[in-house]
C-alpha cells in the first residue's frame, strides 16, 4: 500500500479553528471604530476591552487550570506585558480614527519583524544573516505600504507603527514566560493587569456610556475573548509553526469589513506591502522552526 499523504484530522481541526478566529477577530476593530467615531474617549475603549475581558475569561481559565490560577504569580512581569498591551491596543484604535480597518491593520503587520530585530537584545536570541536579510525586505514591504513622499502621511501611520512595536514588545515578553502556565490564563492575568491600570487612568477622561455603548463594550470584550479561545484551541490541534502563518489570513476579513461597513478599500500598493511583509514573516518562522526557535502562541492580532 502506498504511504497516505491525508492531513490527520485533529490537524484540520486546528486549521479550522484558527481560520475561525481570523474571521472573527477584525469585528473587534469595527466595534472600536465605531466607539471612536461616537467620541468614546479611546483609554475608555482599552478600558472596556480589558475589564470585560477578563470577567469574560475567568470562567474559562476557572474551568481548563482552576481557581489557583486566577491568582498572578509573577504580577510584576504581568504589569509590564499589560502596559505594552495597553499602549499597543490604545495606538491601533486611535489610528482606526484616521485610516480604515485594512491599512492599519497592513501597516501593524510590521510586528514580526520587530520581534526578530529585537530578540537578540530582549532573549539572546541569535538572528543569522537570511532572518536579518527578510527583516529588510519587509520594511521594504512597510514603506510600499506607506509610501512616504508619494502620499500625505496621516497620524494613524505612526500610531499603527507604534502599535506593531509594542505588542512586538509585549510578544517576547511572552515568549520570555513561557511555558509555566496555560496561553488561556496568561491572556487572564495580563488583562487583569491591564484592567487595573486602566481602571485608575480611566477616572481622568470618564465619559458617562450610553445603553448602547455599553452593549458595543460587551460585544468588544467577547469578539476578543471569543477569539482569544479559538486561538487556544487550535493549538490543542495542531502545530503553532503551521498555525501562525494563518494569522494573515486576517487581513482578507479585514478588507471586507471595513469596506463593508465604512466603505474603506485599501489601493493596490497596500496589497503588494501586504504580500512582501508576509511572505517575510512566513520566511523568519520557517527559519525559526528550522533553528528550533520556541514560536510565539499566538499570530499577530490585537486579541491577547
Amino acid at each position: 500500500m502506498p504511504p497516505s499523504h491525508t492531513v490527520p484530522s485533529n490537524t484540520l481541526i486546528g486549521i479550522a479553528l484558527m481560520l475561525g478566529a481570523m474571521f472573527v477577530l477584525p469585528f473587534l476593530d469595527v466595534v472600536a471604530k465605531f466607539l471612536g467615531q461616537q467620541n468614546v474617549p479611546i483609554i475608555e475603549i482599552v478600558w472596556a476591552r480589558l475589564f470585560f475581558g477578563m470577567v469574560m475569561t475567568a470562567p474559562l481559565v476557572w474551568k481548563i487550570d482552576g481557581a489557583r490560577s486566577l491568582i498572578p504569580q509573577r504580577p510584576v512581569i504581568h504589569m509590564i506585558r499589560a502596559i505594552f498591551l495597553i499602549t499597543a491596543t490604545a495606538l491601533f484604535f486611535w489610528a482606526l480614527k484616521f485610516q480604515g480597518i485594512a491599512d492599519t491593520l497592513a501597516i501593524f503587520f510590521v510586528q514580526p519583524l520587530v520581534i526578530t530585530m529585537l530578540s537578540p537584545l530582549v532573549l539572546g536570541e541569535k538572528v543569522g544573516v537570511r532572518r536579518w536579510l527578510a527583516v529588510a525586505v519587509g520594511f521594504l514591504g512597510t514603506l510600499i505600504i506607506i509610501r512616504p513622499g508619494f502620499q500625505s502621511l496621516n497620524p494613524g501611520v505612526f500610531m499603527a507603527l507604534g502599535a506593531g512595536t509594542s505588542l512586538a514588545l509585549y510578544m517576547l515578553l511572552t515568549r520570555r514566560i513561557a511555558g509555566g502556565t496555560s496561553a488561556m490564563t496568561t491572556t487572564f492575568l495580563t488583562s487583569l493587569a491591564g484592567a487595573i491600570i486602566t481602571s485608575i487612568a480611566v477616572v481622568l477622561v470618564w465619559q458617562s456610556p450610553t445603553p448602547q455603548q455599553w452593549w458595543l463594550f460587551l460585544l468588544l470584550a467577547f469578539i476578543a475573548t471569543a477569539g482569544h479561545y479559538l486561538i487556544v484551541r487550535a493549538y490543542d490541534y495542531a502545530e503553532a509553526s503551521l498555525l501562525a502563518p494563518l494569522g494573515y489570513t486576517e487581513m482578507i476579513m479585514a478588507v471586507v469589513a471595513g469596506w463593508y461597513f465604512f466603505g474603506d478599500f485599501p489601493d493596490q500598493w497596500t496589497f503588494v506591502g501586504v504580500g512582501i511583509l508576509i511572505a517575510c514573516a512566513v520566511y523568519i518562522s520557517y527559519r525559526e522552526r528550522k533553528l528550533n526557535v520556541a514560536p510565539l502562541e499566538t499570530p499577530p492580532t490585537m486579541i491577547s
